[in-house]
């Protein structure tokens, strides 16, 4: 499969220009299973990346612009009564898709995000009294605009615990940016991609990611970085065991992107921002931002 996902990053570096380190993050959330939170200015390639991952996986793709007025039924489906048979027929809505982009999912009001809990954590949803099962594999990525921006409701800590991963893009280095201004759309050039990785196989490697070793010092590392978040008195919350099993997930993806059998202690430390960063929220807010309250984290815990 190694080559598959070699031709995967090369199609995806020659739409999104010098941005292979926020590709392979992406791709490593994908492959542990989880969800991704992209959060950054508009304009930076937040959308043209959940669209480039879509065609890239030939995954069934739709995009839910969220807004103020949208409600749960816009996103789950609704039951309607058909008079040709005299009963009500339910109609499944966007959510029933294989990569679903929730597209700024904080300027929906907190009724409209909460429809996306249980189809993120059991990857299902109720409707209309009935639970339906959400197709495999099944992938959301959420784009969200600064909380500081008007008109936006900040996601509450259960909605972001849903997510494996938060990322930003940011703006292009000098010569990628030229490039762009030079280039076509890359819009355009998404639709001239060839399937790297169709669902069937991106599923087999899923399988494999999961027998990826995790040694008991590996675990015992991940369980320091937890229990130094919940003793240190910098932040409001410690992290949760759920957050340690993402932790842990995101490793063995990481590693297994590298071409090995077992994780290392630079895996954890590689990834730990964008896993603990959105579950974090500092006692002393000095514009430092969680992530890089994250990243000084690691600093502080020794590697057993």
């Amino acid at each position: 499969m190694q080559h598959r996902l070699d031709e995967l990053f090369r199609q995806a570096e020659s739409v999104l220009l010098g941005k292979g380190d926020t590709i392979r993050l992406a791709v490593t959330c994908l492959l542990a299973q989880g969800h991704l939170l992209i959060e950054d200015r508009p304009g930076v390639g937040k959308t043209t990346l959940a669209h480039l991952l879509a065609r890239l996986l030939g995954m069934r793709f739709q995009r839910i612009q969220f807004t103020s007025d949208l409600l749960p039924a816009d996103i789950l489906g609704t039951a309607v009564y058909e008079r040709d048979t005299n009963r009500f027929v339910f109609h499944p809505g966007p959510i029933f898709a294989q990569l679903v982009l929730a597209d700024e999912v904080n300027r929906a009001t907190p009724k409209a995000q909460s429809a996306l809990l249980e189809a993120m954590g059991e990857r299902q949803v109720t409707a209309e009294g009935e639970t339906r099962a959400l197709p495999e594999p099944f992938f959301v990525i959420a784009t969200q605009n600064p909380v500081s921006q008007l008109g936006t409701f900040p996601l509450p800590e259960s909605q972001l615990d849903r997510f494996l991963m938060r990322i930003e893009i940011g703006y292009p280095e000098r010569s990628a940016e030229r490039e762009l201004l030079r280039g076509q759309d890359r819009r355009r050039l998404i639709e001239h991609l060839e399937t790297a990785l169709p669902p069937e196989q991106l599923a087999a490697v899923q399988g494999d990611v999961e027998q990826v070793h995790c040694a008991d010092a590996v675990i015992a590392y991940v369980q320091a970085l937890l229990e130094h978040t919940r003793d240190s008195g910098a932040f409001r919350l410690g992290l949760s065991p759920r957050a340690g099993q993402a932790l842990i997930a995101a490793s063995r993806a990481w590693a297994y992107l590298d071409g090995r059998s077992a994780v290392l202690p630079e895996d954890v430390q590689a990834i730990f921002p964008h896993v603990a960063g959105h579950r974090l929220q500092p006692v002393d807010d000095d514009g430092a931002g969680a992530s890089n309250r994250a990243r000084q984290l690691l600093d502080q815990v020794t590697i057993p």
